[in-house]
């Protein structure tokens, strides 16, 4: 009785470790891109970048007509002058300078705050999609971040979360084997060696 006790822990841990957790894999990108909420965030990033560049454009032109009128007037300005319109000159081009590298970074807050809500979106349909399925972790293939991926363990959850969502997808048969699958093959792989 005392060694079944002791063996009986022991071989359910072994059992348990010998059973492969089955994942799913998605393109994260590809997904988030065919979201409404994306559509429209990238709609209100393009409008808030058009007013900063009209903006920009103005105090460009201001710029140009003051370089205009200086380079026209330039003989005929005393010194004091001539070394005034210089520094306003100057300060005309830092300011602009200074105004696109401003805009440029509160742009970049603009569209992180402005994809907030499609992010949520997503990250909460693979958070349901993983527990549904009883998936252990859902990879992002973008950028190839994981070039290969085992068809027994993994399974490409696209169409899944893509369904979810309410967007259109393909039905395709799952490409995942049986989770139990993978350690009959391997030792089938083993009595032929």
């Amino acid at each position: 009785m005392k060694r079944l006790v002791f063996i009986l822990p022991i071989l359910l841990f072994c059992i348990a470790a010998s059973a492969q957790i089955q994942f799913g894999y998605i393109s994260y990108e590809q997904v988030l891109k065919d979201l409404p909420e994306y559509a429209k965030a990238q709609q209100d990033l393009a409008a808030l970048k058009a007013k900063y560049e009209a903006e920009a454009q103005k105090g460009e032109e201001e710029f140009q007509q003051k370089f205009v009128d200086f380079l026209q007037g330039q003989k005929d300005f005393p010194q004091a002058i001539m070394q005034k319109r210089q520094a306003e000159l100057q300060a005309l081009m830092d300011n602009g300078v200074a105004f696109r590298m401003k805009s440029q970074e509160l742009i970049a807050g603009a569209e992180k705050d402005l994809m907030q809500e499609a992010h949520k979106r997503l990250n909460r349909a693979l958070l349901e999609v993983g527990v549904e399925m009883g998936y252990g972790y859902i990879l992002n293939t973008d950028n190839n971040n994981c070039p290969y991926i085992n068809p027994v363990v993994g399974v490409d959850v696209t169409n899944i979360v893509r369904k979810k969502l309410g967007l259109s997808y393909t039905e395709e048969p799952s490409q995942a084997a049986p989770v139990e699958a993978a350690p009959a093959a391997a030792t089938e792989g083993a009595k032929t060696e």
